[in-house]
């Protein structure tokens, strides 16, 4: 998968994550997108460990699924931090 097409696939899983996730989360836009592309990674890293399936091709559904996972991670360890952090 291109560069590009592995940015708009970290976007837009950020953008789902988001949205799944229940309450309200800090930190803006932005911040969601950048980790959005970070949980992208993170869920191709553990999916090509654990399950042997990476993030190969932009229309596959086990390359969306793992990219919402891995962001779904990521904004869930993030929240924890910045709700560590503000108290």
């Amino acid at each position: 998968m291109g560069f590009f097409a592995f940015l708009i696939l970290g976007l837009i899983a950020g953008a789902i994550a988001k949205a799944i996730l229940p309450g309200r989360q800090g930190g803006g836009i932005i911040i969601t997108l950048i980790l959005g592309v970070v949980g992208a990674l993170l869920g191709g890293f553990i999916g090509s460990a654990l399950f042997g399936v990476g993030i190969n091709e932009f229309f596959s559904l086990s390359t969306w699924l793992l990219a919402i996972g891995g962001a779904i991670v990521v904004l869930l360890v993030y929240g924890m931090i910045s709700k560590r952090s503000v108290r």
